[in-house]
Formats: structure tokens, C-alpha cells, sequence
């Protein structure tokens, strides 16, 4: 739980993301200690009262907030909006559905509806079809480079909640136009839901294109080492923050626990270093992949190819290390290449430090229906890859071998 504050002076990235934790950190210790504790003791009744009644500011129980949470939130708020004019307001989740969760949980009801783009991550895809059709929620949805479908779906739904995106989606790597969302959502008076784990704030930063809430995985880039799974919340506005997503965060137990949220701030004070080398491996291994014979197509922002290379280059500072490559030989080329890699980890999770490679057709995407997979670009020969911070050099000899093999 997070409070605005002025940001006459901010100091930069890096320093924001090693150094806003002290604000909370109210002890001598050099790193801030992982507060373990489920309850917190009240000097008095009316301590306590105050406490509970937001007179004064602590911490009452460990479902309601913890400092480590608190501190990691701020710094990931502040990273987010650090050319806002106040720093808004976080949240930390215990998982990234954790956040989708809060969000959907917090902006809906019975009878209301919904937009988002086609393609989505799998368990947000399931949660928006399944779990939300199941309180009666509408969902409706437009292929996200295309905004006149989007504008059509605000006409045709006038009191839409809000329209979710994801840029660049996961895995094919396509960009939705955030300040044109943005400009005809808001028009409609809808707001916008932006997960931002793809990027993270190193790369692109929503809330300064003016999207309401931004969300992120804190598992990938932002804790960087694979050791966490967690989310965030962020948004500048205080009302939606106090009066809808707190409520529904604390009520139903989703904050983030002292120790995940530690881990997650002290990948934090690495971020803006590992950040530039996987922006970096990432544009070489494309370059790469781009010009092997076996592969069909890559889909990185960072290449002159890429049809929205354009856009990447008008609402993104770098162009990440994700990216997604179509094989000539399809679905046995795919397996083959996966089972061929040795210094690339084949798992689904990305942003670790360590390059990870994945076959959504038969991992992440497996439960997705065929025809649901080929609308969100899915083909059976896609590999996903997290390019990590191994020597380049190293990566692409590694990926050459596999390709070569086919």
C-alpha cells in the first residue's frame, strides 16, 4: 500500500529502484529486514483504534499489509510513473493472476461487460471466459492491432467497464497502440488495463500514454532470478485505489507475503543493470534467428521486419528480450529444437536471468482449443524464448546447433 508524493528532484531510474525502499525501511539496518511476523502489537486501545480507523499509519495483520510489500510496492510504483507528476499508488499480489484477479474483482459485477484483445495470456484468457462468464460478467473481444475493432466493440457496448490489453502479447510478440486504446476508451467512458509483464517499466510505462491501472507479473523482470511468484498493482488514481482494488486485495487475501515481497525488492536494485544486457542479447539472438534458414518468421518489436516495429518505436524506450519464432518444419521442428537445446532452460515461466525457451502449443497454450490458438497466432511451430544474460555469443551457438539438426 502505497501513498503519492511529489517528484520535484526525482532521481533516476536506478537509483529509484535501489533506494525508495527506505522510505519504509524505519530501522538502521543497512538492507531492510524481512518483517515475519502474521500480527502486529497496538501500543493501546486507542492505538488501536487508530490503526484500524486509518488515523494513523502501521500495520494491524499480515492479510492487510506488511512493510516489505509496502517498500516493494512504492519502488515499482515510482519506477512505473517516474515521469508522472505524483507517484501512484501500488499494490503487491501473491501472484500475477493474484493482480488480474484484484482488478477484475474490483471493477465488475453481475450484468456489466467487458473488453480485451483477442490474444491474452492463457489463465487470464480462462479467467475472462470462464471464471467472470460464471458471475455474469460479459466479455467481449477485438484483435488488438486493429482499433477499429475495438472502437466498433465500444459502440456496440456504450457502458463497457474497461478494456484490457496486453503489449506486446504473450507469445507472439504483437503491440497494441496503448494511447490509442487509451483515446477511444476513454471517450466511452471506459477505463484501461494494461499488463505490462512483457515490457516492465524499463521498456514501456502505460499509466505516462494515460492508462488507468497497469499490472505486472512480478515473477519475471522485476524480481529477475526466478526465486518469486508475485504481482502488482499500480494506478495514479487514489479513489480506484482506496475505494475498489484495497477492499478487494485485503478481503480476499490476496497481498503478497513478507518474504516474497523482500525477494522481490532486492531483484529490484539489479533491475535497471540486467535490464540494458537482455535488451541487448535479445536484439542479437532476433538478428540471428531472423537470418536461419529453418526459421520461417520472428516476431521481435526490434527488427525492421516486424510489421509494428514502427509503433514499438513510438511507445517503447527499448525492445525487450522476448520474442517468438515460426519454424518451416511446424510442430515436429518445434519438439525437435526443444529437445535439442542444452544452455536454453526449457520452462514456461521468462525474465530470469538464465535464457528460458517454450512450445506454447504444447505447454502454456495446450488447454487453449485449436481454433482459439490460431486466433491468437498461435501456430503448432512457435517457440517462445526468453533471452537471458548469458554471452550472447553463447546463446546463439547454442540455438544454431538445435536448428541446425532439424
Amino acid at each position: 500500500m502505497t501513498e503519492p508524493r511529489s517528484i520535484s528532484d526525482r532521481p533516476h531510474f536506478g537509483t529509484i529502484a535501489i533506494r525508495t525502499e527506505r522510505q519504509i525501511n524505519r530501522t538502521h539496518a543497512h538492507i531492510m529486514p524481512i518483517y515475519q511476523s502474521s500480527t502486529y502489537l497496538f501500543d493501546s486501545v486507542a492505538h488501536g483504534q487508530a490503526l484500524w480507523r486509518g488515523e494513523e499509519e502501521g500495520y494491524i495483520y499480515g492479510r492487510l499489509g506488511n512493510p516489505n510489500a509496502e517498500a516493494t510496492a512504492r519502488t515499482i510504483a515510482a519506477l512505473e510513473g517516474i515521469r508522472l507528476p505524483q507517484t501512484p499508488y501500488a499494490l503487491l499480489t501473491g501472484s500475477g493472476m493474484g493482480a488480474v484477479s484484484t482488478v477484475l474483482l474490483a471493477l465488475t459485477s453481475a450484468g456489466d461487460t467487458v473488453i480485451s484483445q483477442v490474444a491474452l495470456y492463457g489463465a487470464t484468457h480462462a479467467l475472462f471466459t470462464k471464471e467472470m462468464a460464471r458471475r455474469g460478467v460479459q466479455h467481449v473481444t477485438f484483435n488488438g492491432p486493429c482499433l477499429d475493432e475495438l472502437e466498433a466493440a465500444l459502440e456496440q457496448h456504450p457502458h463497457a467497464r474497461f478494456v484490457y490489453i496486453e503489449t506486446p502479447v504473450n507469445p507472439t510478440m504483437a503491440l497494441t497502440d496503448i494511447r490509442g486504446v487509451v483515446a477511444r476508451a476513454h471517450a466511452a467512458g471506459a477505463l484501461v488495463v494494461v499488463d505490462n509483464t512483457f515490457a516492465s517499466p524499463y521498456v514501456q510505462r502505460p499509466l505516462e500514454m494515460g492508462a488507468d491501472i497497469v499490472l505486472h507479473s512480478t515473477t519475471k523482470y522485476l524480481t529477475g532470478h526466478g526465486t518469486v511468484v508475485g504481482g502488482v498493482i499500480v494506478t495514479p488514481h487514489e479513489a480506484l485505489y482506496r475505494e475498489k482494488l484495497l477492499p478487494i486485495l485485503t478481503n480476499y487475501g490476496a497481498v503478497a507475503g513478507p518474504m516474497d515481497a523482500w525477494l522481490t525488492g532486492l531483484g529490484l536494485k539489479t533491475f535497471h543493470l540486467r535490464m540494458p544486457r537482455h535488451c541487448e542479447n535479445g536484439l542479437a539472438v532476433a538478428r540471428f534467428l531472423e537470418q536461419h534458414p529453418a526459421v520461417a518468421r520472428v516476431n521481435y518489436p526490434g527488427l525492421t521486419s516486424f510489421p509494428q516495429h514502427d509503433l514499438a518505436n513510438t511507445q517503447m524506450d527499448a525492445y525487450g528480450a522476448m520474442l517468438s519464432f515460426e519454424l518451416h518444419g511446424g510442430y515436429d521442428a518445434a519438439v525437435h529444437v526443444m529437445n535439442s537445446v542444452s544452455l536454453c532452460r526449457l520452462a514456461v515461466s521468462l525474465g530470469t536471468v538464465d535464457t528460458l525457451i517454450a512450445h506454447p502449443a504444447s505447454m502454456m497454450n495446450f488447454k487453449t482449443p485449436p481454433e482459439e490458438r490460431r486466433r491468437m497466432g498461435i501456430t503448432e511451430g512457435l517457440i517462445r524464448l526468453s533471452v537471458g544474460l548469458e554471452e550472447v555469443e553463447d546463446i546463439i551457438a547454442d540455438l544454431d546447433q538445435a536448428l541446425c539438426s532439424i
